[in-house]
């Protein structure tokens, strides 16, 4: 990996919002009624929270088959399909190199998988309490792990289990239901 590979936490950015307003418009035209819904998640959906400048955008579908339904649309958005990605309960997608680093995750409409980033990205945009111990980790992290975003991205797993344990409670009291989707 070169130093331009290295993990860098960046302060929050209303560009972060903008962008994915961007590409999610791009992606709506090309998907059209394939995507059920698109959704900005990850930490650069989370107003205030430091992250990693890529943009994670979640699509909703009924089915990842035929999969040129979904290949052949994003690849016009200028994204690729990575297949070799080894979890099966999404497809996921990266941008063309050179490109704003974007990760597109395409994951069944209703499944657990979908849910989770939902329920954690609208927890963690209720609860800002939660902001600074995550930023704390992730600098960590990066500073310890940043040629290596395995270690990275494992080095969280304890934190968001804790999370999503209690926007699971949270869940439950409020009644959390998805918002409409973002696009």
């Amino acid at each position: 990996m070169t130093e331009s590979d290295r993990i860098l936490i960046c302060d929050w950015s209303a560009e972060w919002a903008q962008a994915f307003s961007r590409k999610a418009e791009a992606i709506r035209a090309e998907l059209g009624h394939v995507a059920k819904r698109i959704d900005h998640i990850g930490s650069t959906s989370i107003s205030g929270l430091a992250s990693k400048p890529i943009i994670d955008i979640q699509v909703s579908v009924a089915s990842f088959e035929p999969i040129d339904a979904l290949t052949v649309p994003l690849e016009k958005c200028g994204y690729v399909w990575r297949p070799s990605n080894p979890e099966l309960t999404k497809r996921y997608f990266r941008e063309n190199p050179g490109d704003e680093r974007t990760h597109i995750h395409v994951r069944r409409l209703g499944s657990w998988h979908e849910q989770w980033a939902l329920l954690f990205r609208d927890y963690m945009r209720n609860h800002a309490d939660e902001h600074a111990p995550y930023v704390a980790l992730k600098r960590s992290l990066a500073e310890r792990h940043g040629h290596d975003r395995a270690a990275y991205t494992d080095g969280k797993d304890d934190f968001f289990w804790s999370v999503i344990r209690r926007a699971d409670r949270w869940a439950a009291t409020t009644g959390w239901r998805p918002l409409p989707s973002d696009a």
